[in-house]
């Protein structure tokens, strides 16, 4: 069963992406309070001077300005208050040598921004089922990739 007020964190600097997302989450029976950020060093700052607020969840796109979602996830894994953060990588394209980048880095699950809006919703309703059931545990390998 999926925790009640499930805190996650958008970062993606496409805003009209940040919109689908928005309206995907209010409409899935989920309770959750989204914060959206529009760059990785705006992201950075949420999470290191907001750390008494811990998100549940962090849906990270890779491709941002003024500091890339690389950058950031290698940043959050490497501190020791942000590092059980489960990291979703939410990117516009999909690249098996980039994934196993990612997945050394500690990413949690990768997805691709689905085109369709009710794959989203899917999506984004398995990706919190499953990080809240599996404790925030990066998965085997095989299963890093998520489809819609």
């Amino acid at each position: 069963m999926i925790a009640q007020d499930i805190s996650i964190l958008l970062a993606d600097d496409d805003r009209d992406d940040c919109l689908l997302f928005k309206e995907a989450l209010e409409e899935l029976p989920i309770q959750t309070v989204l914060t959206t950020v529009h760059d990785g060093e705006q992201l950075m700052q949420i999470l290191t001077k907001n750390t008494d607020k811990l998100f549940h969840i962090l849906f990270l796109d890779l491709n941002m300005p003024r500091k890339n979602g690389f950058t950031c996830l290698k940043e959050i894994k490497d501190n020791d208050l942000l590092k059980l953060l489960p990291v979703i990588i939410f990117s516009t394209s999909y690249d098996e040598h980039i994934a196993d980048l990612l997945y050394k880095e500690g990413a949690t699950h990768y997805i691709c921004k689905p085109a369709h809006f009710s794959e989203l919703k899917k999506v984004i309703q398995q990706v919190l089922t499953l990080v809240t059931e599996n404790n925030s545990l990066q998965p085997s390998k095989k299963n890093l990739f998520l489809i819609s």
